[in-house]
């Protein structure tokens, strides 16, 4: 690693995620190869989400890629929600099309119309489907790979209700398991809240979020939302149905997405100049094993006591990889996986087997801990358990502590500048916001990396808070000086 996360974010970005054989780049911008170290933390995010939703009864499903002009015309016509972002496939072969069609930016114009089909009745309620699949949005010029790509993964969870009341019930939940994916899993907090107007989901009633924030550049990043559609998509799409008295009635639908941004989140919080720090809860490899060799030494036994502890600590349920190449010496061994993000070393030399034990060391604090065989599997669980703990500590004091309070525009632009997010009294209306979006653009300070990736220094609203501060009589709008509504969480994001 040449480059220093503090002075240049980007491109120790860059290293990080390529060095340590997580991503590729490809010929065409904004399409990114995962290899499987960054593959596999994906399935581990899925395999838990998968299994939460399962309990809450969604099922899986998958909807074609290709959106017909007619469908998405529909959305656009009302809502002009993603039009700007909208692949085409215009020929086949060297036959242009008689009609052009779109590649996926996100289902609800491939869905919505089979939900008309499949719903009649209140007996067909509720209705609840999820797809992991991958979509298409071309509208930026930067890309930043996991954060901002041209072709992403994700899940998409869409679901139909006879009442209002149930799918709200739904968001809730839902959101709360997107929290738990960023501070369970990925050890990164996160900040509960919904959209305003101007930010929220193009149609939906309301948009919930989870709010990440990245400390090295102060932009928060927008983790995942789950959106109340209230009945604006069933009255476009005629997701209609006959309730108990036999009256028709509109569906109250929601959607809700995770992606692998997730991945991107995780490096840009965790990792530090040595490379990725990955939590255990998602590492492809929980601990490594690396037996000593040295010139002209017989590292036969040491190699035979690395794969007995590797096998007992399997048993305990950890996943492990025995590195005994004997073309590397262990100094490069060590800095390998540190690059890679293991979070738990285990080094074992003659006069370790000699004295039976092993050296433990964390990759997150560097500290190293002596172990004698016996202990080495439950200090090994106990350790990693440890480290999930600390990331997730770490990050949220570091976040807390670039939360600011800023009841006036002076004091929102100092921190601002400083790379901290800021919370504000607001008055939640949209001309306010967009004119916060202008003045902060025209006011602000941007470092040149952040220039070169065209990065803007405009300050947006992140979300409100679901735990609001209490909110004083006669407290103003920080911008426009009118009464405040509420708290809101404003800063630069991705």
């Amino acid at each position: 690693m040449e480059t220093k996360k503090a002075d240049n974010l980007a491109e120790w970005y860059s290293q990080v995620i390529t060095r340590s054989d997580m991503l590729d780049y490809y010929e065409i911008s904004g399409c990114y190869i995962l290899r499987p170290w960054a593959y596999n933390i994906w399935e581990r995010i899925q395999t838990f989400f998968d299994g939460e939703i399962k309990k809450l009864g969604v099922m899986n499903a998958y909807f074609p890629i290709f959106v017909s002009r007619a469908a998405l015309g529909k959305e656009e016509k009302e809502l002009h929600g993603f039009e700007a972002e909208v692949a085409w496939v215009t020929r086949s072969g060297q036959t242009e099309l008689h009609e052009p069609i779109a590649v996926r930016p996100t289902s609800e114009t491939v869905m919505y119309p089979a939900f008309k089909n499949w719903i009649h009745s209140h007996r067909d309620l509720p209705l609840k489907v999820n797809q992991w699949c991958n979509v298409v949005r071309w509208e930026f010029k930067r890309p930043v790979p996991f954060i901002r790509t041209r072709e992403f993964l994700w899940q998409e969870g869409h679901s139909a209700f006879a009442t209002k009341a149930e799918a709200e019930v739904e968001v809730k939940a839902i959101l709360e398991l997107y929290a738990r994916v960023y501070e369970e899993l990925l050890a990164v907090p996160v900040i509960k809240g919904v959209k305003s107007e101007k930010e929220k989901f193009a149609g939906a009633l309301y948009t919930t979020t989870v709010e990440a924030f990245v400390p090295a550049n102060g932009r928060a990043v927008q983790a995942a939302t789950s959106h109340c559609l209230g009945q604006t998509f069933a009255k476009m799409f005629e997701v209609d149905f006959l309730d108990e008295n036999h009256e028709k009635a509109y569906a109250w639908q929601n959607s809700w997405g995770l992606t692998t941004r997730t991945i991107g989140v995780m490096t840009l919080v965790h990792g530090d100049d040595a490379g990725l720090i990955l939590p255990p809860r998602v590492a492809p490899v929980q601990v490594v094993v690396i037996p000593l060799h040295f010139k002209d030494k017989d590292s036969s036994v040491v190699d035979n006591k690395a794969a007995d502890l590797a096998a007992a600590l399997r048993s305990a349920g950890l996943r492990v990889h025995v590195d005994d190449r004997d073309i590397y010496n262990p100094g490069w061994k060590f800095n390998h996986w540190e690059l890679k993000g293991v979070p738990l070393r285990i080094e074992v030399g003659p006069k370790d087997v000699a004295a039976q034990q092993v050296v433990l060391c964390r990759r997150d604090t560097k500290a190293k801990e002596i172990v004698g065989w016996n202990a080495m599997c439950e200090r090994a669980t106990a350790t990693l358990e440890d480290i999930q703990a600390t990331l997730l500590q770490r990050a949220r004091e570091v976040r807390d502590s670039r939360v600011k309070k800023c009841p006036t525009w002076a004091e929102f632009m100092a921190q601002l500048n400083s790379r901290n997010i800021c919370l504000v009294p607001w008055c939640r209306e949209t001309p306010c916001e967009e004119g916060i979006k202008a003045r902060s653009a025209t006011e602000s300070v941007t470092s040149k990396s952040e220039e070169e990736q065209e990065m803007t220094g405009s300050a947006k609203s992140l979300c409100i808070p679901f735990d609001q501060p209490e909110l004083a009589p006669g407290t103003k709008c920080f911008a426009c000086g009118k009464d405040a509504k509420c708290h809101a969480i404003f800063g630069r994001s991705y």
